[in-house]
């Protein structure tokens, strides 16, 4: 095993298994800090808690796709800055009685996310607890940081990827159905658009922010925090492949499944009126670019669905 500079008993000895899974991603450990290097732009920081139950379950997903989801879940926040993931903190609660291999399991998922975008596992925090938790913290750094903050009047609103695979997969489990294989990929495996983000902000970008509580509430935080109305046409969303049928088991309108899911962990973001490089995206970064929409004068959000004004209300958080 891995030499680690931690003194003995169980805790440690967790900490020491998980070293050894982790390898080349897992930072140096043995203090109770991490140190960041100093380097250049804006450093920018965001903490997402995921809880057994509420987040997740555990009959519907591994542990290694538990850890995953809830550090991609995490790294999103980083995307919607801008930020390049410079390093992630994990914190853990393991319900009693649990089997070393499985936390193990659960950090393979995390380290695997954090091996993605070039980041690297700086450390955590480990206790014991009813349910699984996972608590990550992560560290970028932006030099155009992005934000709410900045879409204006006669801005496109685009979206990236495809939405509404999140809910199609969820939607299937709770009501005794397996999911498309896709849509649980999508649910299970989210894939932070670091990337995408950073071509955008080179691409003069006015505001952006992640879609995980769903087009429809998250375009409200936008349109609030930029002081705008999003005027949102529906028919043009770019619809994951499993939503039609998911859509039909409902008997909603396809578009509405999608602007009313959420954890697409896809990125909305307001471009100038005179951005036209929705190929180049495409070609820089392998997902489509879709303009859903135009910032107008005004506040909130205003969503049409062949010209008629439909409800997208996304999550609301019950703390």
């Amino acid at each position: 095993m891995t030499k680690v500079p931690l003194g003995s008993g169980g805790e440690f000895d967790r900490v020491r298994a998980i070293a050894e899974a982790l390898g080349a991603v897992m930072g140096p450990i043995g203090d109770d800090t991490a140190v960041i290097a100093e380097g250049e732009g804006t450093l920018v920081v965001s903490v997402d808690a995921s809880v057994e139950g509420v987040h997740f379950r555990s009959d519907w997903l591994s542990l290694e796709e538990i850890g995953w989801r809830a550090t991609a879940s995490a790294l999103s926040d980083l995307a919607a800055a801008a930020a390049v993931p410079v390093g992630v903190v994990a914190a853990i609660v393991v319900p009693r009685k649990t089997e070393q291999g499985a936390l193990v399991d659960l950090m393979r998922g995390v380290g695997a996310a954090t091996a993605q975008v070039g980041a690297r596992i700086l450390g955590g925090d480990l206790t014991s607890g009813k349910q699984w938790a996972v608590v990550i913290t992560v560290f970028g750094r932006a030099s155009r940081r992005m934000s709410r903050v900045g879409a204006a009047p006669g801005d496109g609103i685009w979206v990236t990827g495809t939405l509404g695979g999140a809910r199609a997969a969820l939607q299937a489990w709770t009501t005794s159905m397996e999911p498309e294989a896709d849509a649980r990929r999508a649910f299970a495996h989210p894939a932070p658009r670091i990337a995408a983000a950073q071509w955008l902000a080179q691409h003069d970008a006015t505001a952006m922010m992640d879609l995980s509580d769903g087009l429809g509430g998250d375009a409200e935080h936008l349109a609030a925090a930029s002081g705008v109305r999003m005027e949102i046409e529906l028919e043009l969303l770019p619809l994951h492949g499993s939503v039609p049928a998911a859509a039909r088991r409902i008997d909603e309108a396809p578009a509405l499944f999608a602007a009313r899911a959420g954890e697409d962990y896809e990125l909305l973001v307001t471009l100038p009126a005179r951005f036209s490089s929705a190929a180049a995206f495409e070609s820089a970064n392998g997902i489509a670019l879709t303009r859903i929409g135009t910032v107008a004068v005004g506040a909130g959000v205003r969503a049409t669905l062949g010209g008629k004004a439909q409800s997208v209300q996304g999550f609301r958080h019950a703390v």
